[in-house]
């Protein structure tokens, strides 16, 4: 053992032995080698700020970082309507929802509805669009499959969207009061005609982008293992994989990536994201999505065919897989081990699977053999009445999500400036995010709910340092 990592071990161990008299018979967590560096050795970065989300992984070979940069630049800066002088990022639309990647991800971060005054909705939606389907896994016949709430010059956006709150009161076991609100959205100023009789929409707010090749990297059999693990357990947590088409590949993939987990690929959702929010066209998504009845949308010029090349499209795609994910803050505090104590007791770790180590990874080789904690299983789960949107999405039905990444979770108000959380932000601080959880995270949040106010305090300290 080195003289540095003695004393570590001596800080540690005096740090636990004053615990143990301040929490009296509280246990605590004991800290694990390398969860501080939850992107492992490759992809760990130490900014706590602003920039915190958008660092490249430190082990990127000097090419790597090259295209990083590139990539970085086709995210962040604006396209612009067809013809352009640009010619390179024009192509914008007809429909959008956003005029660039980074105008959703936000420093590469987490997006949040509108803002509200006096509970009256300031703007439309940008960080939050809406799905849309009808039975039989279909697009809406007039609005396609995501409703465009802008366009460009000369044809008319889709609509609006407007969000209403309805407040939900509830009491944790000690008294303490709390209150949960509640979503209805609906679409008006339809620009052409009515929607679908049986439309189903699911909003969906833009998770912010850190560690995405490292999820991408964990082993398909590491996945599957946690959903029989689940079952094994005989809690009544029921995991599934969610399996859907990959153009990239043109096969049948576990999906990882989106709220239900309904992409398998970091290329796929990425060429697949331009082509849905912002209306570029790329080899593998060729149409835009003008609907039959959009004649405005049909005749709009466009950028080229395709609007973005492979060459600069696969920039982007790197940027997207190696974003650094953030150190940890104070993993050894007693508060946040106490916290991670609760959080283990109360069973949170059934779906919110702690550590992996990466597979070997073709697509970016320095993220392989990484061990990484993003605290997800990539299943999805039933997570009851309060969150279901009704709409299925590939294998996923309506009541079911899949388990987030906690990584980065407590610096989302660092770097987007807000603490909104869920599938659609309606959770206003983590507390809320918790108290959402039903279905087979309702014994969870049970165990929550009965909590003392000092170990929910320490629960909310170890969200806080992931």
């Amino acid at each position: 053992m080195t003289k540095i990592s003695l004393r570590l071990a001596l800080l540690s161990s005096a740090l636990l032995a004053s615990a143990a008299i301040a929490y009296g018979t509280s246990p605590l967590a004991l800290f694990e080698e390398g969860e501080d560096r939850p992107g492992g050795v490759a992809a760990t970065a130490d900014d706590h700020g602003r920039n915190a989300f958008s660092l490249d992984a430190p082990a990127l070979t000097e090419q790597q970082k090259t295209d990083f940069a590139v990539g970085n630049s086709f995210f962040k800066k604006p396209w612009v309507a067809a013809p352009s002088s640009t010619t390179a990022r024009d192509g914008l639309g007809p429909h959008f929802v956003a005029r660039s990647c980074g105008a959703c991800h936000t420093e590469d971060g987490r997006g949040s509805p509108p803002n509200f005054t006096n509970g009256l909705q300031d703007e439309q939606p940008l960080s939050l669009l809406l799905r849309l389907s009808i039975p039989g896994n279909k697009p809406d016949p007039r609005y396609g499959g995501q409703f465009n709430n802008d366009a460009v010059e000369g044809v008319k956006p889709e609509g609006k969207v407007k969000i209403t709150y309805r407040e939900i009161a509830g009491q944790f076991t000690d008294g303490e009061p709390y209150s949960l609100r509640a979503p209805t959205y609906t679409l008006g100023d339809l620009a052409y005609g009515k929607t679908h009789a049986k439309l189903m929409m699911s909003p969906r707010v833009a998770p912010q982008m850190i560690g995405l090749g490292l999820l991408e990297a964990i082993s398909e059999k590491d996945i599957l293992a946690n959903a029989a693990r689940q079952k094994a357990e005989g809690l009544g947590i029921k995991g599934k994989p969610n399996y859907v088409n990959d153009v990239y590949s043109g096969k049948t993939m576990l999906g990882r990536f989106g709220w239900k987990a309904n992409v398998a690929t970091v290329a796929h959702q990425s060429a697949g994201a331009f082509n849905g929010d912002i209306g570029i066209t790329s080899k593998h998504f060729p149409k835009e999505e003008c609907m039959p009845v959009q004649k405005d949308c049909l005749h709009a010029p466009n950028g080229g065919k395709p609007e973005i090349s492979e060459k600069i499209l696969d920039k982007v795609i790197l940027y997207s897989r190696t974003l650094a994910v953030p150190s940890r803050r104070d993993p050894q505090n007693p508060d946040v081990l106490r916290g991670k104590q609760v959080f283990k007791e109360s069973n949170c770790v059934s779906c919110h699977t702690a550590s992996y180590t990466t597979a070997h990874f073709k697509a970016v080789p320095v993220l392989s053999g990484q061990k990484i904690w993003p605290y997800t299983d990539l299943l999805i789960h039933d997570m009851g009445d309060g969150l279901a949107d009704g709409r299925p999405d590939g294998l996923a039905n309506g009541k079911q999500w899949k388990t987030p990444p906690l990584w980065g979770l407590g610096l989302v108000p660092a770097v987007n400036e807000h603490s909104q959380y869920l599938h659609d932000g309606r959770a206003r601080n983590l507390m809320e995010a918790v108290l959402w959880h039903g279905g087979e995270a309702e014994n969870a949040k049970q165990a929550v709910l009965k909590l003392s106010k000092a170990d929910r305090d320490m629960l909310l300290k170890f969200l806080q340092s992931l």
